[in-house]
């Protein structure tokens, strides 16, 4: 059997920065505090909390005074800079500069719209970290779509402006922007604006192309990965014989007989040495 592990899964160029600079902070002072999960992988957020920090909710924040807070990749709303600002807590802020772009050309949108009011329409998993930070530019007067199921929820006869979660699937903003295109109104302003993160959406193809080289694969991912999803179901659709699993703890050994090629791979949010790690515990088996 021989066993490979994807070259081009592991950490993306965000959650890299920001694992970064909570590892400088705990080296220092011991102890870091952290808006959320630092990363959707349960077993990384346990290997950093060994060594000092701390996952705490917005409303712990808001109890919090004169100390210091790391904001993750997935960005965070204007309200959570405000409540820093009253409570003097010092940001580090590890927001993905993507990310950062995007809430920033939101903001922009809805800042310079004055009396029109456009829509803004974001295409997003609800209540995800990244989407509410980007609800955040407009008071959260944005709207969120999940699939096109809910198009309804938009007034074909007002101006639409659409953007897109950075980790949603490209395939998908395209059939929604094909779906608008073909309801709006005469007369009416639609843009739409492609802000998929390549780190995901450019590793589609690749993935396909190694799940479909192999026997088995494995694809290491956290349950709240929400682009862990999307890739694990692109893996799926590539190779039947694929499987989800968070760490090597859930390997079945029977998906093992018989199976000459395996393939591990993962999320932009599944550390490296996780997937290391899986790769030893087969050769055990």
């Amino acid at each position: 059997m021989t066993i490979e592990i994807d070259n081009g899964s592991g950490f993306c160029f965000g959650v890299t920065r920001a694992i970064s600079k909570a590892e400088e902070e705990l080296k220092a002072s011991g102890h870091l505090y952290c808006l959320g999960d630092i990363v959707h992988n349960a077993d990384e957020v346990g290997r950093l909390e060994s060594r000092g920090l701390e996952t705490i909710s917005h409303d712990r924040l808001a109890t919090l005074h004169g100390v210091k807070v790391l904001l993750r990749a997935h960005g965070e709303p204007p309200s959570t800079y405000a409540t820093a600002r009253a409570n003097g807590i010092e940001i580090i802020d590890a927001t993905c500069p993507v990310v950062l772009k995007l809430q920033q050309r939101i903001k922009a949108t809805w800042d310079d719209a004055g009396d029109t009011s456009p829509q803004i329409i974001i295409y997003g998993k609800r209540g995800h970290a990244e989407v509410l930070g980007l609800e955040g530019q407009t008071a959260g007067n944005a709207i969120v779509i999940e699939s096109a199921d809910e198009l309804d929820k938009i007034d074909y006869n007002r101006d639409i402006y659409l953007y897109s979660q950075t980790t949603k699937s490209l395939q998908g903003f395209k059939h929604i922007v094909d779906e608008i295109r073909s309801r709006v109104a005469p007369g009416v302003t639609f843009r739409s604006f492609d802000t998929i993160c390549r780190s995901v959406g450019g590793r589609i193809p690749q993935i396909r192309e190694f799940a479909a080289h192999h026997d088995l694969i494995l694809f290491v991912s956290g349950s709240k990965s929400s682009n862990g999803r999307i890739l694990f179901a692109e893996c799926l659709d590539a190779n039947p014989d694929s499987h989800l699993i968070s760490n090597e703890s859930e390997i079945d050994p029977s998906w093992l007989v018989g199976k000459q090629r395996v393939g591990i791979c993962g999320a932009t949010s599944t550390p490296r040495w996780l997937m290391n790690r899986v790769a030893e515990a087969i050769r055990q088996l």
